[in-house]
């Protein structure tokens, strides 16, 4: 049997830590995920529109299998810059990929970016961009509780016409099994349906975290009915995340379990995997839960990826506040 982890959030997986950090004049934000030393990991790319940094080197048939940190951040490739001041952060310590006894070891950091330039916050920054500051600050203040909704990456984000936001949501088993996701959701697509305000994924909710109200009975003539279409940000978009999980993954199957965690994503947001998104899910195994895997479990870790895929891109649209001209789903529907 499987329930929320107890604050559903990725940091019920023993070990992992997160960071904030936004500019709240600009309008945007970083989020650091901290893993155990020794994680493994690897990622899949859906979007048409992604922007990354290493995560080619998280490809199975390649040297690196473990990481140690994921950035997520606003800013499009200007973005990317959090990840360089978070390895260096991280560096410091000594922690990172081993070359050789002779040569200071090198901190894995892949990233993913989500396009937040035209949201209404001012961007004129001239020759210092927020983003290696940004970077700093959410690295050195990991911890296991942390903010959603405005907050991160997710600070300037839209999804569809509504704010968007940071989610996360987590379960575990009484086995000790435990899956957690993190997502900054600035997606195309919208995650309610727009003429009622039901969630996409009401039907994966647990215990209310995203307002109950109730999984939709229709679906909009309009197949792009919430999108942002005919908006002025119409190619500002991407959600992007993490899912980790105590259970021992090599980064083969870590791949396979970021694909099918994609489908959450589907559950959660019409339309998905856009020309103009670029939606990456990385995944992470802190490989504490050392047990040899059945099929069967295999595939129910999937599954849950995808679950808790949809539950926190649901709760990070649900507790948004409104910001410039994007207004909340509280404001809208309550």
């Amino acid at each position: 049997m499987f329930y929320t982890g107890k604050n559903n959030l990725i940091t019920d997986v023993d070990g992992i830590l997160v960071g904030n950090a936004q500019n709240e004049k600009i309008g945007t934000g970083t989020t650091v995920i901290i893993p155990p030393e020794g994680s493994t990991a690897s990622a899949d790319v859906r979007g048409g529109a992604p922007g990354t940094r290493e995560v080619g080197a998280l490809n199975p048939y390649n040297l690196v299998d473990t990481v140690d940190a994921i950035v997520l951040s606003g800013g499009s490739a200007w973005g990317l810059e959090s990840a360089s001041s978070a390895a260096n952060y991280i560096g410091k310590s000594g922690r990172g990929f081993k070359t050789s006894d002779n040569i200071k070891n090198v901190p894995m950091v892949p990233a993913a970016i989500l396009f937040d330039l035209n949201n209404g916050g001012d961007k004129d920054w001239g020759d210092n961009p927020p983003y290696y500051n940004l970077g700093i600050e959410a690295t050195s203040q990991a911890k296991e509780e942390f903010e959603l909704g405005n907050a991160g990456a997710g600070y300037g984000s839209q999804a569809g016409t509504l704010k968007g936001g940071l989610g996360s949501a987590s379960f575990q088993s009484d086995s000790g099994l435990k899956v957690g996701g993190l997502f900054a959701v600035n997606s195309f697509g919208s995650v309610v349906n727009n003429e009622t305000g039901q969630f996409w994924a009401a039907c994966e909710e647990l215990n209310k975290e995203y307002g109950d109200r109730g999984a939709p009975n229709n679906l909009p003539e309009d197949v792009l009915s919430g999108s942002k279409l005919n908006n002025d940000l119409a190619k500002s978009n991407t959600t992007i995340g993490v899912i980790a999980t105590n259970v021992k993954l090599d980064t083969r199957t870590a791949k396979r379990i970021a694909i099918m965690a994609h489908t959450g994503m589907a559950r959660a947001i019409k339309p998905i995997h856009s020309p103009v998104d670029g939606d990456v899910i990385f995944v992470i195994s802190t490989n504490s839960y050392d047990k040899e895997l059945s099929y069967r479990e295999i595939n129910e870790i999937g599954e849950l990826g995808a679950r808790v895929c949809a539950r926190s891109i649901s709760r990070a649209v649900y507790e948004a506040k409104s910001l410039f001209d994007m207004p909340s789903w509280k404001e809208q529907y309550t």
